[in-house]
């Protein structure tokens, strides 16, 4: 593994997750309470032994460059390193003009460190997975190209590149984002896709980025592009991700991949979390996830007041450290670093991020609420939609979304009472 080089693309706009990306990358955005996205990759990589790592980033990429160094400094000493590496328009006055493209413009990091092979690996996936493994089926087939792949409903599978292999696991075709996905021989209901990792030899990586550079007709994809070409002309193999199993991971877990690209996927994703034995489980301490740890006193539970319904409780629920449920009713819901709620307040089936505070006697149901936003006293969401949609962002399926404010409504000190709450 120490002539294995990591690029994780982590600079796509992310547009299908609006609002939640309207200020940061994707790849930034919260999930599980204290966790960003991109920490789950990061996670497997460096689990797997991987530690020679470049982080791609280029649009809106403050939030993420910021999270990079406080959470993911590495000691550079043992040649180990997880270096956020922002576009800079190397080859032209250009950003990068897709996935292949964002390869292209940083080859002189790969000639540095002369690796073997390089992972080209998403930022933007919730998964555990042991990359060991892929690896290892790449050596056993003697292959050019591994792409990780996995099961998706045939429903769903337009969105990503769909694989057709023969008997060995290699692929004999691929359609990009088809509008009539092809469904898994014997299973009418399921197509294999692309999960969007991928191993290569670096010499046919190489090859193939300097020749679609120079192709004008090209969108400088891998999935458009590179995946196709080199499937007709180099030994291109399927990993079937199914079959990967991490220490410690219940057989329940195994195969659990989720593309967090959409508001949906992303609270689905969320909830995943909330049960008694989940399928995507936090708390393996054989395959921990890791992220920046702030120094946030514990969460605390207050008021016991029977006779007035003023009780501090939560149910089926990830409380992060630094919140206080003060009188207040959390249920089924995942709550970031910080958060204040206060009494004869009810949270249900919600996400809520850093350093939130809600006042007295709110009813929330099935809400994102971003970072700093203020709940006045009383506020209902989530139990009117149509009043909802005119003052914030609501999907199809009634989840309702209130951004993150703007830097001069934030409040500054979240155990104060005398602010002005902001709607």
């Amino acid at each position: 593994m120490d002539r294995t080089l990591v690029m994780v693309l982590a600079g796509g706009k992310g547009s299908r997750l609006e609002p939640l990306t309207s200020i940061r990358a994707k790849p930034a955005v919260t999930f599980g309470g204290k966790y960003r996205i991109i920490d789950f990759v990061l996670s497997n990589l460096v689990n797997s032994g991987l530690f020679k790592i470049k982080v791609l980033t280029q649009f809106k990429s403050n939030s993420l460059n910021k999270h990079l160094y406080d959470a993911w400094y590495m000691n550079r000493a043992f040649g180990h390193y997880i270096d956020p590496v922002p576009a800079q328009m190397a080859t032209g006055e250009v950003w990068f003009q897709g996935t292949a493209d964002a390869i292209y413009q940083n080859l002189n990091l790969v000639y540095d460190e002369d690796p073997v092979r390089l992972c080209v690996f998403g930022g933007d996936h919730i998964y555990k997975m042991d990359i060991r493994q892929m690896v290892a089926r790449h050596c056993e087939k003697q292959a050019d190209l591994t792409i990780s792949a996995i099961p998706v409903p045939i429903e769903k599978a337009d969105q990503f590149g769909v694989i057709e292999v023969n008997d060995d696991g290699r692929i004999i075709g691929w359609e990009e984002k088809p509008s009539s996905p092809k469904p898994i021989p014997g299973n009418p209901s399921m197509a294999l896709a692309s999960m969007g990792n991928y191993i290569f030899e670096t010499t046919p990586l190489i090859e193939a980025l300097e020749e679609d550079h120079i192709d004008s007709s090209s969108s400088h994809d891998f999935g458009k592009d590179i995946i196709p070409k080199m499937i007709r002309s180099h030994s291109v193999y399927a990993y079937d991700f199914s079959t990967n199993a991490v220490a410690g991971q219940h057989p329940r877990e195994q195969g659990y991949w989720r593309d967090v690209g959409t508001i949906t996927s992303y609270y689905e994703s969320n909830m995943d979390l909330r049960s008694v034995h989940p399928i995507f489980d936090l708390y393996n301490r054989h395959w921990p996830i890791r992220t920046a740890n702030y120094h946030n006193p514990p969460a605390k539970f207050v008021f016991d007041w029977e006779w007035e319904m003023r009780r501090g409780v939560a149910y089926d629920s990830l409380i992060s450290s630094g919140c206080i449920i003060s009188g207040a009713l959390v249920r089924s819901s995942i709550l970031s670093p910080g958060v204040f709620i206060h009494s004869y307040t009810e949270v249900h089936d919600s996400i809520v991020m850093h350093d939130v505070e809600i006042g007295r006697g709110a009813r929330i149901r099935k809400a994102i609420i971003d970072k700093y936003v203020k709940i006045p006293e009383g506020e209902t969401i989530g139990y009117d939609l149509e009043k909802d949609r005119q003052r914030y962002y609501v999907t199809d399926d009634g989840i309702v979304v209130i951004a993150k404010v703007l830097p001069e409504h934030r409040w500054h000190d979240p155990r104060q009472y005398d602010h002005v709450f902001v709607e």
